[in-house]
């Protein structure tokens, strides 16, 4: 073929559909221009015009490039739209550039791909601070399986899930798995979520009701880019959008929870991908964005199979008007109605927040939280003056046994003297900082000691007599312990944790995020428990009208456990938080 012939056939693998039909062209090489068209213009089609390069984002680069710009090796091979087409032998074999390392996947329906991923347990990548001896790994399985043993260690009774899907005991390479923890209340053995359907029709008559809350800070791209220093220990192409997206979602899919409670969801991604597809898998979806320039915010989902939406009820811990409330955190209180309930009147209050991270900032954290509790004990109050059940979920940035964390176990926290950088338990060393003032926030905030709106507690004390004698003795209770106490926070709940905070097996303290800095606990789920739950607090007959039993949990990680897998986020765990999940039953009075 002449030099000027082979150019016309660039032009056609280059051009377009103006040169298909070049009548100089054999008609072999004809076929060539049109396949090449084709070849290229289907991926542009599912991938591009799909605004896939917009999410595509790494830290340092720019977010219209449509591929990492990068030293890392990218090894790139054309997707096999046309099955068995290969390009004419006298053309030679062709052979992609030396510096491309990219494979995509199968085009998924959103037209999400993975970016290859390196290995990512090899030592050398890991920072010497924090290699760890490979140990055994726990076992991730689904809950539709019996329990096999019952652990004594735990005071409640724990059980440990055995697994039976072949799916289940593959050992996927570099993956840390998790296994699920039962309570054992009845029996030794028992069938969790195995037969939605069956087990509602089982618990109707009995005015019972399970349903798995989730509670999973999915780390914000623009949070992630913000603070790479946190990420130094990763690979850049499992930092990176378009690969992190997917492995959420499967991991919301797999675990399949009833309730969602979502932080650090950034609104572009919340509207073109997050909410379209948990709305696909049968969710509904509420979404508080943060006040400020930080474009996340909080999201609560629920399957709409499982409950009505009865009202949605945002908070804006911002207050231009109050110096100390200068800071963009937001909370989310949803109030859902169970379907499928014996008694219509039953409703669960779920509430969803992240507290502000800065740890010598106790005293705008305990405001933040305070004012998400006089939330709640709006939307749950009952007209009887007790409350429904409630479940708390969120990022605290409180670690375990510190004032905020014991503050809503216990419901109360005597704060004079207290310095602000203990409050959360994150700051190592407080010291010269200034202590708590009394008291904390100011009265132009409408909020009592006893972290609910003045306007209700007034509203309280003027129609004692139509509440319930045990509600009444509490609430003057709480009003007399406010004017004699003016340093002591209390709330009305009787919460419980989910977690207990330590293996136990071993007693090492779990983790609930993992970095390069860190490796600490500051995600929790908190319900109120039913009178015959065996972490019910006392009193709580009293409270709440009927309350939460904790049938399970997905166990936690240790950090050591963690580092096995290069910490978070990693190739199989796409944030640097691990996913909470517990299983309740409703039970009513």
């Amino acid at each position: 073929m002449c030099k000027s012939l082979w150019f016309q056939v660039l032009g056609v693998a280059a051009g377009g559909a103006a040169f298909e039909r070049h009548p100089m062209l054999p008609h072999h090489v004809q076929r060539l221009g049109r396949d090449c068209i084709a070849h290229w213009d289907i991926p542009r089609r599912f991938c591009w015009n799909s605004h896939l390069s917009n999410y595509i984002r790494w830290a340092g680069h720019y977010s219209w490039a449509p591929y990492p710009r990068t030293g890392v090796t990218v090894n790139w091979r054309p997707p096999n739209f046309l099955g068995s087409w290969r390009l004419p032998h006298f053309l030679g074999p062709w052979r992609p550039p030396h510096n491309w390392n990219w494979q995509p996947d199968n085009i998924t329906q959103n037209s999400f791909f993975h970016l290859s991923h390196p290995n990512m347990e090899s030592e050398g990548d890991e920072p010497p601070s924090k290699r760890r001896r490979r140990s055994g790994q726990h076992d991730i399985c689904s809950p539709n399986e019996e329990i096999s043993s019952c652990n004594l260690n735990e005071a409640a009774c724990l059980s440990t899930l055995s697994k039976n899907k072949e799916e289940n005991t593959a050992n996927i390479r570099g993956m840390v798995k998790r296994h699920w923890e039962y309570f054992c209340h009845q029996s030794k053995k028992m069938k969790i979520l195995e037969d939605k359907q069956v087990d509602q029709n089982n618990t109707e008559d009995k005015g019972k009701f399970d349903f798995t809350v989730m509670s999973y800070n999915i780390l914000s791209q623009n949070l992630l880019e913000d603070n790479s220093h946190l990420y130094k220990h990763c690979r850049q192409p499992v930092l990176i959008w378009g690969y992190r997206f997917p492995n959420i979602l499967r991991e919301i899919q797999q675990l399949d929870a009833d309730v969602l409670c979502l932080q650090e969801v950034q609104e572009d991604h919340y509207e073109m991908q997050i909410k379209p597809s948990l709305e696909s898998l049968g969710y509904h979806c509420e979404y508080k964005m943060r006040t400020g320039k930080k474009p996340d915010g909080c999201a609560v989902c629920f399957r709409i199979s499982k409950f009505n939406l009865i009202s949605s009820n945002p908070v804006e811990f911002f207050r231009h008007d109050i110096p100390l409330l200068d800071r963009d955190n937001v909370g989310l209180v949803l109030l859902l109605q169970p379907r499928f309930h014996c008694k219509t009147t039953a409703a669960v209050c779920v509430a969803n927040t992240h507290l502000l991270y800065n740890p010598r900032r106790g005293d705008i954290k305990l405001t933040q939280l305070a004012m998400l509790l006089a939330e709640i004990a709006s939307v749950a109050h009952r007209k009887d003056g007790r409350f429904c059940p409630i479940i708390i979920c969120g990022d605290f940035n409180s670690v375990p046994g510190s004032p905020l964390y014991s503050f809503l176990k216990e419901g109360n926290l005597n704060y004079e003297g207290l310095s602000i950088g203990k409050v959360s338990g994150q700051e190592q060393s407080p010291r010269g900082q200034r202590i708590l003032t009394i008291p904390i926030w100011p009265p132009s905030l409408g909020i009592s000691q006893n972290c609910v709106y003045e306007a209700q507690q007034q509203q309280e004390e003027n129609t004692g007599g139509k509440i319930k004698e045990a509600k009444l003795e509490n609430t003057e209770e709480l009003v007399i312990a406010a004017e004699k106490f003016p340093s002591k926070l209390q709330h009305h709940f009787k919460l419980s944790s989910v977690y207990s905070h330590y293996s136990p097996e071993s007693g090492i303290p779990e983790v609930t995020t993992c970095h390069s800095r860190s490796a600490v606990t500051v995600d929790y789920i908190f319900y109120s428990a039913a009178k015959d739950d065996s972490t019910a607090q006392p009193g709580v007959e009293d409270t709440f009208d009927g309350g939460l039993k904790l049938l399970g949990r997905l166990s936690l990680l240790t950090e050591q456990d963690l580092w096995t897998v290069n910490g978070l986020p990693n190739e199989h765990n796409s944030s640097d938080h691990l996913s909470l999940l517990a299983q309740f039953r409703l039970i009513e009075q």
